[in-house]
């Protein structure tokens, strides 16, 4: 009897060895599955219908000390680049990012309490505004996202539908903007 089970024991073993080395050789040649997010289709630009004037403009922390270095007021040239009412908003997390900076930055500081700024409640933990920024506007296609930060830009260039607003030659320019919107292109 101990005999019978050991060899059904070790025939089990066998076939879980051959499954084994059946799931391990894998044609090298065969095309490789990954899986990538979709996106419906009106987060692309020609059905993007939220984002038109007042254009509602994300506001990063280095643009609006970029902004301060170039000598430009912010809603005057937002509104020369789009030639369009523009409103721009502020998160929670940007605000603490400049109040963190300190007195070397109490002019980025007066700016973004500056009236014509809309302020944004935060609703998630943490205080890291690249990230906020890339969700807000992951969820809400009717932003417009004004930074210089070249890897916050890199990661919302893969995110279809949303424009980025950036600072060049003295002024604002925008990338990604459909042409029915009659932003400049440069």
């Amino acid at each position: 009897m101990k005999r019978m089970i050991s060899l059904k024991d070790q025939r089990i073993k066998e076939t879980d060895r051959a499954k084994a080395k059946e799931k391990k050789k894998k044609d090298p040649s065969q095309l490789k599955e990954r899986e990538v997010t979709k996106y419906p289709s009106c987060l692309f630009f020609q059905y993007n219908t939220q984002l038109g004037p007042p254009y509602h403009i994300l506001v990063d922390t280095n643009f609006i000390n970029f902004s301060i270095k170039a000598k430009l007021d912010i809603v005057q040239s937002m509104m020369d680049c789009l030639y369009a009412k523009c409103i721009p908003y502020i998160t929670d997390c940007v605000m603490a990012e400049i109040e963190k900076l300190g007195m070397k930055y109490r002019v980025a500081l007066r700016i973004a309490k500056d009236p014509r700024f809309e302020r944004l409640p935060c609703t998630h933990k943490g205080t890291y505004a690249d990230d906020c920024l890339v969700q807000r506007v992951t969820q809400h296609k009717c932003y417009i996202l004004a930074t210089v930060d070249r890897d916050l830009k890199r990661r919302v260039r893969k995110i279809p539908g949303v424009p980025i607003m950036y600072i060049s030659n003295h002024r604002y320019n925008i990338e990604r903007m459909p042409d029915d919107y009659g932003a400049p292109r440069f």
